[in-house]
C-alpha cells in the first residue's frame, strides 16, 4: 500500500491542481537553467555566418532563416521564465528593429553567470544589485565609445555603411547589394518635416530569377491585373473608391411589369444612360485612372473602356489606403465625381511582367514620394522571406539612425572593450557586488566567442587576441575580429566601415538587464490550473493521443 503524502498548507489553501514550486532548487535554478537553455538554441545564429534553423509551427508552415525575433515567435515558448526573455527580445524588435538575438544571448549568458555566483553562496538580491551597478556603469561607457557620427541620413552614401552591417548578419554575401537597395528606398521616401516611418518602404515578392534581380522603384508596385483594356497611362489622374465600381442597387425588390418591346427597351437604356453619364463625369474632371476596393460591374467596365478611363481592382483596404498616401489622393466611399483635392496623380501608371508574374506599377518620378517599393526576386519562397526580414532590419537601423546618428565599432570590439572595462570597475567596487559585476563583464566575452565559433576559428586564441589589441588605448578600442581571414587576425573597425547602431546596443543592454534582474527576483512559482474542457475518462483512450 503507497503511503500518503500530505500536502502542504499552501496547497490546501489553494484550489485543486495548483502547483507551487519554491526554493532556490525547486524555482530560481530551474528558472536560470529553461533561460540558459533557450540563448543555447538561439546563440549559433548570431553574426554574419550564423547558422539557420529550420522550424516548423503549428501550422505545419516551414521557415528557413537566422532572424532571432522569427524563431522565437514561431517556437511559442510557455516557459515562464523563459517568456521574459522572449518578450525583452520582442521589446527590443519594437523599439529597434534589431539586435534581438543580442538582448536574448545577453540575458541567457548573465542568468548562466548567475548560477555560478548563487551556489558561491551570494544572494540573489547581491547579484541583482551588481547587475544594476554594472548596466547603468556600461551605458556610461557606451558614450565614450563612439567612433563615428552619420552626418545626413539622407545622403544615400553615408548611410550605406550602417545598414550594411544590419543586413550583413542575415544575408552574407549579399549585404553590399541588399545595403544599397534598402539605402536607395529609403533615401527616396526620407521626409524633411515628419518622421521617417518604417510601412512607408514597401516589398513585393516575386518568384524567379534570383536575389540580385531585385530592384527598387519609387511608388507602388501589386500583383494584379488591370480590369480595363486600357493597360497602360502616363501622368495619371486617379480616382480611388473604397466601394464597388458599378452602380448601386435598392435595398428593397421591386418588380417592373413590361407589356411591350419597346418599354424592354427603354427600360435598359436609362440603366446605360445613367451609367454612362457617372463614368463621363469622371472623364471630364480629366480622370485617366480609377482604383476600386470592390467588384467592377461589366456596364461600367464597357463605358471606361469608352472613355478610355484604366481600372484596377485592389482587394486589400491597407493596399488601398498605402496607394492614396503614394499618389495624394482620398477614398471615396460612394460613386461619386471627386474634387480636384481628392484626385491623386501618378507619373506613370501601367501592366507589367516581371518574370511570369502580370504586375500593376505606380511609379513616381517626382523627387521625394510617400512610398517606394523593393521588388525582391528569388528561387524559392524561403529565400525571399528571408531577404524580407534582412530588408526590414535594414529599413528599421534607418529608422533607428533618423533619431540617433551615433555609431559604435562592430565585430565585437564594442563588447570587448565594455568587458575590458567592467572588468577594471568591478575590481573598484567594494562590496559582494564585486563579484556580479566581473561575472556581468564576462557575459560580453562570450559575443566574440559566438562570433569565432560560427566562423570556425578558436574562440580562445580569438579572445586572448582581442583583449591584447585592446590594451592600446588610443586605437585599440577599435579593433575587432576579421572573420574573413583564416586565422585569429584582428581588423581596424573604422577602416573597414563594420559600425553597430548606439541606440540597438543601448536598448539592448537596458532589456537584458531588466530581463535577468526580472528572473532572479523571482523565489516562487505558483500555477493555477489550467482552464479546459472535460478531462477523458480514465480507462479509456483519447483519440488525440494516437
Amino acid at each position: 500500500m503507497a503511503m500518503h503524502v500530505p500536502k502542504s498548507y499552501f496547497q490546501n489553501m489553494m484550489k485543486e491542481g495548483t502547483k507551487h514550486l519554491s526554493g532556490m532548487h525547486e524555482a530560481v535554478f530551474s528558472n536560470l537553467e529553461a533561460c540558459t537553455e533557450l540563448y543555447k538554441t538561439i546563440k549559433t545564429c548570431y553574426g554574419p555566418k550564423g547558422l539557420n534553423k529550420m522550424v516548423i509551427n503549428h501550422l505545419s508552415k516551414l521557415f528557413v532563416t537566422n532572424d532571432a525575433a522569427t524563431i522565437i515567435k514561431e517556437l511559442e515558448v510557455q516557459h515562464p521564465a523563459a517568456k521574459m526573455i522572449v518578450l525583452a527580445s520582442q521589446q527590443q524588435e519594437s523599439e529597434c528593429g534589431d539586435g534581438t538575438n543580442f538582448v536574448m544571448i545577453l540575458a541567457g549568458t548573465l542568468l548562466e553567470k548567475a548560477i555560478d555566483l548563487l551556489e558561491c553562496g551570494l544572494s540573489p538580491s547581491e547579484v541583482i544589485k551588481g547587475y544594476e551597478m554594472a548596466g547603468e556603469k556600461c551605458l556610461e561607457i557606451l558614450e565614450t565609445l563612439v567612433c563615428h557620427t552619420v552626418k545626413d541620413v539622407k545622403n544615400k552614401e553615408a548611410v550605406i555603411p550602417v545598414v550594411k552591417s544590419a543586413v550583413g548578419s542575415k544575408q552574407d554575401g549579399y549585404e553590399d547589394f541588399l545595403a544599397e537597395l534598402i539605402s536607395d528606398a529609403c533615401s527616396k521616401i526620407m521626409p524633411t518635416q515628419r518622421t521617417f516611418n518604417v510601412d512607408h518602404v514597401r516589398t513585393c515578392k516575386i518568384l524567379g530569377s534570383g536575389v540580385l534581380s531585385s530592384t527598387c522603384l519609387q511608388g507602388m508596385v501589386f500583383k494584379r491585373n488591370v480590369e480595363s483594356d486600357i493597360t497602360c497611362v502616363k501622368d495619371a489622374k486617379i480616382a480611388v473608391f473604397s466601394c464597388p465600381f458599378d452602380i448601386g442597387t435598392t435595398e428593397t425588390k421591386g418588380t417592373v411589369l413590361i407589356k411591350t418591346a419597346e418599354e424592354l427597351k427603354n427600360f435598359s437604356v436609362d440603366e446605360e444612360k445613367l451609367i454612362e453619364n457617372s463614368v463621363k463625369a469622371l472623364a471630364d474632371l480629366g480622370v485617366t485612372c480609377v482604383v476600386s476596393g470592390g467588384k467592377v460591374g461589366d456596364m461600367m467596365l464597357h463605358f471606361a473602356n469608352k472613355f478610355n478611363i484604366m481600372v484596377v481592382r485592389l482587394m486589400s483596404k491597407w493596399d488601398l489606403r498605402r496607394l492614396c498616401r503614394s499618389i495624394n489622393a482620398t477614398a471615396l466611399p460612394n460613386m461619386v465625381p471627386p474634387t480636384a483635392e481628392e484626385i491623386g496623380s501618378c507619373s506613370l501608371v501601367q501592366l507589367e511582367e516581371v518574370g511570369d508574374t502580370t504586375v500593376v506599377s505606380f511609379r513616381q518620378e517626382r523627387e521625394e514620394s510617400a512610398m517606394s517599393t523593393i521588388i525582391i526576386r528569388g528561387s524559392t519562397d524561403n529565400i525571399m522571406d528571408d531577404i524580407e526580414r534582412a530588408i526590414d532590419d535594414g529599413v528599421n537601423s534607418v529608422k533607428v539612425l533618423t533619431r540617433d546618428q551615433r555609431c559604435l565599432p562592430g565585430a565585437a570590439a564594442t563588447e570587448i572593450e565594455l568587458a575590458k572595462q567592467l572588468m577594471t570597475f568591478g575590481e573598484q567596487t567594494p562590496g559582494m557586488e564585486q563579484y556580479a559585476i566581473k561575472k556581468f563583464a564576462e557575459a560580453f566575452e562570450v559575443f566574440p566567442k559566438i562570433l569565432a565559433e560560427n566562423t570556425g576559428l578558436k574562440a580562445n586564441e580569438v579572445l586572448a587576441n582581442m583583449y591584447n589589441a585592446h590594451q592600446d588605448k588610443v586605437s585599440g578600442m577599435n579593433a575587432g575580429i576579421n572573420l574573413e581571414a583564416d586565422n585569429c587576425e584582428m581588423m581596424d573597425v573604422v577602416d573597414r566601415q563594420i559600425f553597430d547602431i548606439f541606440l540597438t546596443k543601448h536598448w539592448g543592454i537596458k532589456f537584458a538587464v531588466n530581463a535577468a534582474c526580472t528572473v532572479l527576483v523571482v523565489d516562487q512559482i505558483i500555477m493555477a490550473k489550467q482552464a479546459g474542457g472535460p478531462k477523458p475518462r480514465k480507462g479509456q483512450a483519447d483519440p488525440d493521443d494516437e
